[in-house]
């Protein structure tokens, strides 16, 4: 059976004009008079497809380009140059048609009504989606029960937590049955048994209802849970395209390691353990999970000495990201 593509990219290029200085007083007072512009690629020229249903995390650092290549997968920028489609619309010339059947969460950015509840939002929603009166009921009581939503929906968004509030972000993006739901950073600022829930509520609209996932995240958790694939930019251009299970095995093989021990642990020399810093009883490493397992450090620890508390952490995705594109940069300078 042919798959149907969500999202196809080609070429797709982004070059914003940055006003370019001058040095001392007298370029300054010519910057202001005739100013001066150049240009700085956002994008270069990435191409990729994203086939309907599927889960992609799209990475890079800050300043990669993952946020202007979404404002012009969703039509809030026009391209430089280049081509994109997104369930078979042109998101820059057929912005209102495509928002029809798009969802998108920002996590530093609301939709919902600051001084208004939820469910006034969600009221609202309907009616710039046009949808059938039973239909929205239907819908939205469906969101309320699966998003745990009943508390809070009288509530002033100002007065929600942040979880809370995620949880009706995400809920009024799927007022509508989106088939392609983009996520920026959407578990940013969650404590851990926050985004466990909504990474599950995630996977399950994907599950159920085929719901293209496009995912944003510097959060390692977020990519490994919830997508099978993952797509790496870095200074504008595509450095991977590849299976998640296949960049953990070749990139996330440390995990960060907190302890807390009952009495000092003196020397350690464990095969895979690097010890990043150390104050007493307390202990930060660094293990190596191709040498090693987290199961097999600890019990090596567990043997002479008392865990008072321990804390197993990913490190930051950047980390990730930058040696990734030093291996590739690395085969490229050797063919």
């Amino acid at each position: 059976m042919r798959k149907v593509r969500s999202i196809e990219v080609e070429q797709l290029e982004k070059i914003f004009q940055v006003k370019k200085k001058q040095a001392g007083l007298a370029g300054s007072l010519k910057s202001l008079i005739k100013p001066h512009y150049t240009g700085k690629a956002a994008v270069e020229g990435i191409t990729f497809s994203v086939d309907q249903g599927e889960t992609v995390a799209f990475l890079g650092p800050n300043g990669a380009g993952k946020s202007t290549t979404i404002k012009m997968l969703t039509g809030i920028l026009h391209p430089t140059s280049g081509k994109a489609e997104v369930l078979g619309c042109c998101p820059w010339t057929e912005r209102s048609k495509l928002a029809y059947r798009i969802g998108s969460v920002f996590g530093q950015k609301s939709q919902l009504w600051y001084h208004l509840p939820p469910l006034d939002t969600f009221e609202l929603m309907s009616r710039i989606y046009e949808l059938r009166r039973e239909d929205y009921k239907k819908r939205r009581d469906n969101l309320i029960e699966r998003f745990e939503l009943g508390p809070y929906l009288h509530t002033p968004v100002r007065k929600l937590s942040l979880g809370e509030r995620m949880r009706c972000e995400i809920a009024a993006s799927l007022i509508h049955r989106p088939q392609a739901l983009f996520l920026d950073e959407p578990t940013i600022g969650l404590d851990a048994v926050v985004k466990q829930r909504i990474r599950e509520l995630i996977l399950e609209m994907n599950r159920e209802e085929g719901t293209t996932i496009f995912l944003t995240s510097h959060d390692a958790g977020d990519v490994e849970k919830l997508c099978d694939r993952a797509i790496v930019i870095n200074h504008g251009g595509l450095v991977f395209d590849g299976r998640v299970d296949f960049m953990k095995q070749q990139f996330l093989t440390h995990k960060t390691v907190q302890l807390l021990l009952e009495d000092d642990p003196g020397h350690m020399a464990l095969e895979g353990v690097e010890v990043l810093s150390r104050d007493g009883s307390r202990l930060t490493l660094s293990v190596d999970t191709g040498l090693t397992t987290i199961e097999s450090v600890l019990s090596a620890l567990m043997a002479s000495h008392r865990i008072v508390d321990m804390t197993v952490q990913d490190p930051p995705m950047e980390d990730i990201i930058t040696r990734m594109y030093g291996t590739f940069r690395a085969k490229e300078a050797v063919m």
